[in-house]
């Protein structure tokens, strides 16, 4: 009888869990699905997006409905797939909140970037009709796009929430260019050049037509207003400090970024610390590059002999792009040896566009904007004096292979395995520090080959440890802008023109500059840790497997998964 009432129990203890598992991963699922099918606003009526106040409010409140229902999961009951679907959302849906309580909708502006500075993205070659109208439509829009952003700026001016007047040097160019006189010198008329052989004469004409229409009464006219509004608004009102701390309920705002950029729990002066650690390492590694090419100076003498020696420069901006496609291939030899999976989607290298190059970084990645479309390692052609060669294995390791294209493309490729949300995430700490990760991967690979190539590697890993001390100097600890000028400018070989707009960026994007370092730190911290555990038994591709298996995830997931790997292997 007795056994009876036991197995009884166990029966109903057994389904009971069964049960509240089952009804954890279906609300699980059900959040999943209200978030990934919600539709923030008619992408046909706002072909460019939408950007008011109340948009932001409601985005924010739907985010709070969603959390609340996560709120009652027990995540014991889920399955590890589950698990950080369940941590990545939450992430995800705390963040829109975030982003209208601190109001941060209230300032559209980087010092590289901007509402209307987005726009030259659109400008994509278009391989059939249904782009070539969509592309219309996005320039039909323009004027509605700048109404919004208009409306989030003078708001911002009146509470405080601005940018620096000092990023904003030779900002005039983002909106001064764009002032052409005929429609069809437009940057923005350049996919028309070249229409495919696709449509039909009558379409063609009638193409040609509307796109110099829509250039010429709604693409114009409103970089005419934007013009107006900077330099009439805008820049002479623009606050002094550059500090965000400075703004209205700026130090939690920039805390909060920094939670956000390194999905880690640092206080900046934490973050401060862990960078000025990493400078002295880095210059203790570079001062013994210097020592074996035998240059008789003074690091600093080094440094102003790398930025101002002919050698080290391209003469001519095809020469800079051919150089980088070089070193593309090369790492793409390489990548088999070190993954056990390969992005099906190729990559091409480009300039960055000429209405964008002057204040834009020295290179980046571009995500492909359909299926037609390969990602793009954009290279920075604009004042070849300031884009030394011996820096380019390294840029282009970060941005092209085994960096983000490899990594975002990846993530893109995982199919059903995760849900979509996923498969279109992107973190910072993650992505960026997986980026500085392959930087350090391509010296295994031997694409550094000259001693120089090697100090240009240290001198971007150098750079992003800069960004930890001038970015929590400026925005929590008091710094001036010259002050972190100068600090980045006597530690690494970077030109002076990278060194200001550098500061600049970091003045206008507070905390992003630090979740480099601190995902490549976290990333080279756990190999370490599965090297020295598993001895014979590591294999890089498989821990590569590892990092980049579950697509974008936090760095604290990232650690969990690399210790049940070590202990996995360790039972084998």
């Amino acid at each position: 009888m007795k056994f009876n009432i036991f197995l009884l129990l166990f029966t109903f203890l057994t389904a009971t869990t069964t049960s509240h598992s089952q009804n954890d991963s279906k609300t699980l699922s059900e959040v999943i699905e209200e978030v990934q099918d919600h539709k923030a606003y008619d992408r046909e009526e706002f072909p460019l997006g939408l950007f008011t106040k109340e948009h932001y409010r409601r985005e924010a409140g739907f985010a709070e409905k969603q959390l609340e229902k996560l709120q009652n999961i027990t995540e014991e009951n889920l399955s590890k797939s589950e698990k950080i679907s369940l941590e990545l959302l939450k992430f995800r849906l705390q963040e829109s909140i975030d982003f209208y309580e601190y109001e941060a909708y209230l300032n559209p502006l980087l010092s590289d970037a901007g509402f209307h500075v987005s726009l030259p993205y659109h400008v994509r070659e278009l391989a059939n009709y249904g782009q070539i109208k969509e592309y219309l439509n996005k320039l039909n829009a323009i004027p509605g796009y700048v109404d919004q952003h208009l409306v989030l700026l003078r708001e911002g001016m009146k509470k405080g929430i601005t940018q620096p007047g000092v990023i904003f040097k030779g900002y005039e160019a983002t909106y001064n260019d764009q002032l052409v006189k005929d429609p069809k010198d437009s940057y923005y008329y350049t996919p028309f050049k070249n229409l495919p052989s696709s449509i039909t004469k009558q379409q063609r004409d009638s193409v040609l037509a509307a796109g110099e229409e829509a250039i010429k009464k709604k693409v114009l006219p409103e970089f005419k207003r934007i013009k107006k509004f900077f330099d009439k608004e805008y820049l002479p009102t623009a606050r002094e400090s550059v500090g965000v701390s400075e703004i209205p309920n700026g130090r939690a705002y920039y805390q909060n970024r920094l939670d956000y950029y390194t999905t880690l729990k640092l206080t900046a002066e934490e973050v401060h610390q862990i960078g000025l650690d990493e400078v002295a390492r880095i210059n203790a590694e570079m001062k013994k590059i210097i020592s074996e090419v035998g240059f008789d100076g003074s690091f600093e003498e080094f440094i102003h002999f790398l930025r101002t020696d002919e050698q080290f420069y391209a003469v001519t901006a095809e020469e800079l792009l051919k150089e980088a496609r070089n070193i593309s291939k090369k790492i793409d030899a390489q990548l088999p040896r070190y993954f056990r999976k390969l992005p099906r989607k190729p990559y091409g290298v480009a300039p960055v566009p000429d209405a964008i190059a002057p204040k834009y970084t020295t290179g980046r990645y571009i995500s492909p904007s359909n299926e037609t479309q390969p990602g793009y390692y954009w290279v920075n052609t604009y004042d070849l004096p300031s884009r030394p060669l011996y820096v380019l294995p390294s840029l282009t390791a970060h941005e092209a292979v085994p960096g983000h294209h490899l990594q975002i493309s990846l993530n893109g490729e995982l199919g059903d395995s995760i849900p979509k949300f996923r498969r279109n995430f992107y973190l910072s700490a993650f992505g960026e520090g997986w980026g500085l990760y392959s930087e350090f991967l391509a010296e295994e690979m031997g694409i550094y080959t000259t001693p120089y190539e090697l100090f240009g590697k240290l001198t971007y890993e150098q750079w992003r440890a800069c960004r930890l001390v001038v970015d929590t100097g400026m925005h929590a600890l008091g710094w001036t802008r010259e002050e972190a000028v100068e600090f980045l400018q006597s530690n690494t070989a970077l030109s002076l023109h990278e060194v200001n707009t550098e500061i600049d960026r970091y003045i206008s994007w507070p905390g992003q500059a630090v979740s480099y370092k601190i995902g490549e730190i976290k990333i080279r911290e756990l190999r370490a840790r599965a090297e020295k555990e598993l001895g014979q038994k590591f294999e890089i591709r498989d821990f590569h497997e590892v990092i980049l298996g579950q697509g974008t995830v936090t760095l604290e997931i990232m650690e969990q998964l690399v210790d049940e790997y070590i202990q996995g292997k360790l039972k084998v």
